[in-house]
């Protein structure tokens, strides 16, 4: 199973409309509310396939009732955590060309308690061998620190742990010792240059960046790159895959059903007997491709997978070192 923890959650309300003008009156052609959170919506991704996942959060506040009564909607297992702050609501405003702009509140303060019992929900939520994928920013009163103790804690009781955050909540928890770090992290370039202290402008300068977080101890590095596709590298070796789409809609969440896919894909490739890297290959394209069908779809809610025929393709090859990246990070 996989059991994703989101410490800051969110209602997301998404605005469509042909071209956002500043300073003038902006009229959106149609608008939705969903539950949203990276690890929300990782879970979401996941359930919608039937992989099995329950999804714990914080809740409180007005947006935190409707963020519960949007989840159960969709039948959702959840483990909500009272908290005496409010859950945030973000607006996203996205463009008929498919640019997009989020503007996110800061979310609540949580207390030192509710940060315990938050983490104990989700370490309770999970059996040996289950992955437990932490995923989304930090919010005020839940430390760096405690983000590396709960990893200390999930690895020490069997757990696979995934982390998605960013700022200084990854700078901090890649600082740590080897046992202190997750399984699997997924930085975008920018994140990871960040993180390295490195400019990346080719593919070979994302590879070396990613070993650079494997020396540390993290086992496995899942880059997403966005247009240009995604890197994975682990010991076993180094993959890079694209997935083309004819028309980018909506980029919010997708990283989140890029991380659900390889999630999906790594459970599904151990179900089945003898592991080898073919297995990371597999689970690379599923992440491509779920990535795919979440950019073409309108919502931050991950649609589900389409028939096999209709599925975008993803296609897995050694990287090309000298590719430059289309954005580069510094």
């Amino acid at each position: 199973m996989i059991v994703t923890l989101t410490p800051n959650p969110s209602v997301d309300r998404t605005l469509h409309l042909d071209t956002l003008v500043r300073g003038h009156v902006n009229r959106a052609r149609s608008v939705t509310n969903e539950p949203s959170g990276k690890g929300v919506n990782v879970s979401l991704a996941l359930h919608t396939t039937g992989t099995p996942t329950t999804a714990v959060l914080p809740v409180g506040g007005p947006a935190g009732a409707e963020l519960v009564d949007l989840l159960r909607v969709t039948d959702l297992p959840i483990r909500p955590v009272p908290i005496t702050g409010a859950v945030r609501s973000n607006v996203s405003v996205v463009e008929a060309d498919g640019v997009t702009t989020k503007i996110n509140e800061a979310g609540p303060t949580l207390l030192a308690t509710e940060v315990t019992a938050l983490l104990a929900a989700a370490e309770d939520a999970c059996a040996p061998g289950d992955w437990l994928a932490i995923c989304g920013s930090l919010p005020s009163g839940f430390e760096p620190g405690q983000l590396r103790s709960a990893v200390v804690r999930a690895r020490r009781a069997g757990l696979l742990i995934a982390v998605d955050t960013s700022e200084t909540a990854l700078l901090e928890l890649l600082a740590g010792r080897a046992e202190e770090l997750p399984d699997l992290v997924k930085p975008n370039t920018h994140e990871l240059a960040s993180a390295t202290q490195r400019a990346l402008t080719t593919l070979g300068d994302v590879v070396d960046a990613a070993q650079v977080l494997r020396n540390r101890g993290v086992a496995t590095v899942l880059v997403s790159l966005g247009g240009d596709g995604a890197l994975l590298v682990d010991g076993a070796g180094e993959w890079f895959g694209t997935a083309p789409v004819p028309r980018v809609v909506n980029t919010v969440g997708a990283g989140d059903s890029f991380l659900a896919g390889y999630l999906a894909g790594y459970l599904a490739d151990a179900a089945r007997p003898g592991s080898s890297s073919t297995d990371q290959e597999a689970a690379l394209a599923s992440a491509l491709t779920w990535g795919a069908i979440a950019v073409q779809h309108a919502g931050t809610v991950f649609p589900g997978l389409p028939p096999a025929a209709r599925r975008p393709q993803a296609s897995i090859r050694e990287p090309d070192r000298s590719q430059p990246l289309s954005e580069p990070a510094h």
